[in-house]
């Protein structure tokens, strides 16, 4: 499968979802799409994943110094500025 944008792969995948929940496609079809909806979900997940780890936040900590710190679900209650 090429590179896809996240937005492209999330559109196409609800594209399936939507032509599969029509019901109106043959069984050999709908497997078809239905295995591409599922590798373009892990494509998403591993994207959403990467993003992840890429997102810092700059943070202060208890003596007022500033630091880059990698964001994490943990830590997402942040202080007020």
């Amino acid at each position: 499968m090429a590179v896809l944008k996240f937005e492209k792969a999330l559109s196409r995948l609800e594209t399936i979802v939507a032509e599969l929940e029509r019901g109106e496609l043959s069984l050999d079809e709908s497997l078809r799409i239905f295995e591409e909806g599922v590798k373009l979900s892990k494509t998403c997940l591993k994207m959403l994943d990467d993003a992840e780890r890429k997102v810092e936040i700059l943070v202060q900590d208890k003596d007022g110094r500033k630091r880059i710190q990698a964001f994490s679900v943990e830590n997402s209650n942040l202080p007020e500025s």
